[in-house]
């Protein structure tokens, strides 16, 4: 690469960087507020929070990178136009394709970036996290045992301790079941212990009463026991999704037979597809994003009111070509057979960039365009 091209490029990544740290800042901060209060209320520890932070980030950087870059193009493509600097290289006789060189090598760049997100570091930290997530919703600790509050482990269950102790007994136990619409019971007791056996979790209750009340007649029985044991496991059993999904797997482990994948996923042959080609569209988004910026602005050209108008339609152009991509996904997990459709929002995006090159290479179509505009009288 010539100097200029090394000089854009610089340009362009230092911009690309501060514009990705902002919006990761800005998104991560948003998305850790609502998995702080989640994690932190099910009594999960700060380390906790920290880790599933950590394995959410790549999928926001992923989000994040196609917006940088098109954010980076447009602040540096303006700042060369407003300091004199693209009209210098135009007049020593570079051609819009020539100052679209270093563009397109960003685009490259970020599209590596984010293809190795998409393939290999995102299924892997997609599926940690499942796996982390069926652990904390097994965990009955975690669910169960946070004192002086009442708990929700399901829609029609609560649960309260008044007082946990050291070695692990509950006190003052209460529990409410109305699980079964034709009744509802409660259960109080001064002590309670959690035994937890494979898959099976139990709650042994002492000293306590049960009271059941029937819906149909209205009458409450009561019941004294010295011990009674009541099984949990439903109610802190995995909700999760099943960890071996689509999204958790690399990309050479979906290079198989879908009815084999559709098999061992649960998962129908296009939502395969879908996932399979979307990890190869979305990265060449990111170059559309970062040649749609440049040629929008350079198609403008110099104007003492700004570039606010070109800025407007480049994102109105990037807002389009996005919208069409997430159109074409409910076709193809459909019918596995369209996936080339995924790829055509980039191909138009691509097109489209080329044609706006092709025209501002030819001036003449330009001053074809500005003849009709009448002189004014002298």
């Amino acid at each position: 690469m010539s100097r200029i091209d090394r000089y854009v490029l610089s340009q362009l990544l230092i911009l690309f960087g501060f514009f990705s740290l902002v919006l990761v800042a800005v998104f991560w901060i948003n998305r850790a507020v609502v998995l702080f209060d989640r994690l932190i209320s099910d009594g999960q520890s700060a380390l906790v929070f920290l880790e599933f932070t950590a394995l959410g980030l790549p999928k926001l950087i992923t989000t994040v990178l196609p917006i940088s870059a098109f954010a980076a193009t447009v602040y540096v493509t303006n700042r060369l136009n407003n300091e004199s600097e693209l009209t210098v290289m135009q007049a020593t006789g570079s051609s819009p394709y020539r100052l679209a060189r270093p563009v397109l090598a960003f685009g490259v760049i970020v599209f590596l970036m984010s293809s190795t997100l998409q393939h290999v570091l995102l299924p892997l930290a997609l599926g940690q996290l499942s796996e982390r997530e069926a652990e904390i919703s097994q965990n009955a600790t975690s669910r169960l045992l946070t004192e002086g509050a009442f708990l929700h482990p399901s829609s029609a269950v609560t649960f309260y301790a008044g007082e946990i102790s050291e070695d692990g007994v509950l006190r003052d136990v209460f529990l409410s079941d109305g699980r079964k619409p034709e009744e509802g019971v409660i259960y109080t007791a001064a002590e309670a212990y959690l035994i937890r056996n494979q898959d099976l979790t139990t709650l042994i209750m002492l000293d306590g009463m049960a009271q059941r009340l029937s819906n149909e007649s209205n009458r409450l029985a009561t019941a004294n026991f010295q011990d009674f044991s009541f099984d949990i496991s439903s109610l802190v059993r995995n909700d999760a999704s099943p960890i071996q999904i689509a999204r958790n797997m690399t990309t050479p482990e979906l290079m198989m037979s879908y009815k084999d994948l559709s098999k061992d996923t649960g998962q129908s042959a296009g939502h395969l597809a879908e996932e399979f080609h979307s990890r190869f569209a979305e990265p060449l988004f990111c170059i559309v994003a970062a040649m749609i910026g440049f040629t929008t602005l350079l198609i403008g050209g110099y104007s003492r009111f700004g570039v606010w108008r070109e800025v407007v339609i480049a994102f109105g152009l990037l807002l389009l070509i996005n919208g069409a991509r997430s159109t074409m996904q409910n076709p193809v997990r459909s019918d596995a057979s369209l996936w080339p459709l995924l790829y055509l929002p980039v191909i138009f995006g691509t097109l489209l960039a080329f044609a706006m090159l092709w025209y501002v290479a030819r001036p003449r179509w330009r001053r074809r365009n500005a003849a009709p505009i009448a002189e004014a009288p002298a």
